[in-house]
């Protein structure tokens, strides 16, 4: 199988381990950078034989990877797996994945680790969840996170792309939902590990596994990306309940745990209207 790994950055730090990993696992690498002005990535990426596309632009995470699968499919890959720069494969993660990219199975992905937290999501009445436990055994997902996730080339030529309009968060929820609806699965494998970093910081909640704290232009993102799934056709009704009341729980949390909140409080309101009339794109 021709595994073409995309890694999308944004004013990255330290690459040399994700892409000696990648070289190791992967035909082909591709860096495609958001940085403003471009970051200086050209030396790393000739040590490790990858391809360096700048940007020099914030064009978005959704429309980076599209760029990067359009030219990946291009060259005739099998599969697109893709990274962002705070996620690295361990060893004989992505062949791993690739025994279980089946027939059926548009996508496959590890299950990644945040310390104790497991960042897998599973259907349930309400919406998708993070499992109490995880075997061994691959299983059905609700969608994967995009670091790590390996998907087919048929996957993407039936299901379509990324969703460029919605910028940044919830992109591989989405994209997710549509290979569902397409008649698609979707495997976590936890024989394949994944060390990944979400959200800028944590905040312990009693009774309840860390949140993840945003800065203050992802909570428009996150929210206004959610009112636009809610309005989709993707999700059945009792998971729509459960985004209105998501919406509204995120909103609190982050307005009240915050200094900033009056700056948090602009952003939410201005995610509720663009959310609400379908004004998408960056900010």
């Amino acid at each position: 199988m021709l595994i073409h790994a995309l890694v999308i950055t944004y004013a990255p730090g330290d690459l040399d381990d994700l892409l000696g990993a990648l070289a190791l696992q992967c035909a082909r690498t591709t860096i495609i950078d958001n940085t403003p002005g471009g970051a200086d990535l050209g030396a790393v990426a000739a040590r490790h034989g990858a391809e360096l596309i700048t940007l020099g632009t914030n064009v978005g995470i959704a429309a980076a990877q599209n760029m990067g699968i359009e030219r990946a499919l291009e060259a005739g890959a099998d599969a697109v797996i893709l990274f962002d720069q705070d996620s690295v494969p361990t060893d004989g993660m992505i062949p791993t994945l690739a025994q279980h990219l089946t027939e059926g199975v548009a996508a496959v992905g590890p299950v990644p680790r945040e310390g104790d937290d497991v960042l897998v999501y599973t259907d349930h009445t309400f919406g998708p969840k993070r499992p109490a436990t995880v075997g061994s055994d691959p299983f059905e997902v609700s969608f994967l996170l995009a670091s790590g996730e390996l998907i087919s080339a048929r996957a993407l030529a039936e299901v379509g792309l990324m969703n460029a309009a919605w910028f940044i968060d919830h992109i591989d929820l989405e994209w997710g939902m549509r290979a569902r609806r397409a008649g698609y699965r979707l495997l976590a494998v936890p024989a394949a590990r994944l060390d990944h970093r979400l959200g800028d910081r944590t905040v312990k909640v009693p009774g309840r596994r860390v949140v993840h704290v945003h800065a203050p232009i992802r909570n428009y993102y996150l929210t206004r990306n959610t009112i636009r799934l809610i309005s989709s056709d993707l999700l059945p009704l009792p998971w729509r309940v459960r985004y209105v009341y998501w919406i509204a729980r995120f909103a609190a949390f982050n307005i009240l745990v915050n200094p900033d909140r009056a700056e948090r409080a602009r952003y939410f309101a201005r995610a509720l209207g663009d959310g609400l009339r379908g004004r998408l794109g960056r900010w």
